[in-house]
């Protein structure tokens, strides 16, 4: 069952991981894309329309109070998704596209 937290669109897992209330949006997702597209908030609520103006800015509010903790789970993460990426090799379209040396 999610837990309250200060603010007021923003709600913590089982695993205390922060979410955006009433959708189903990590607030660390949403800062990925700020970061990675320099998104405002004005065009996260354009990409994402089921999310309020006042959600978005709460959980912005809620990464800049918690940013080296919410960065140290981002570069995490990415450490598990590289892991996992060069476990499984390459795809098989890769292999297929190199082997009609397309590649």
């Amino acid at each position: 069952m999610p837990v309250a937290t200060r603010y007021e669109h923003i709600v913590l897992d089982e695993q205390g991981v922060a979410l955006i209330g009433g959708a189903t949006m990590k607030v660390l997702e949403l800062v990925a894309e700020t970061t990675a597209y320099g998104w405002s908030p004005e065009e996260l609520h354009f990409q994402h329309p089921y999310l309020s103006l006042g959600q978005i800015h709460s959980a912005l509010a809620y990464y800049w109070d918690h940013a080296q903790q919410l960065d140290e789970e981002l570069k995490r993460d990415l450490r598990e998704v590289e892991k996992l990426r060069q476990a499984s090799g390459p795809s098989p379209l890769v292999i297929r596209l190199k082997s009609q040396g397309l590649l």
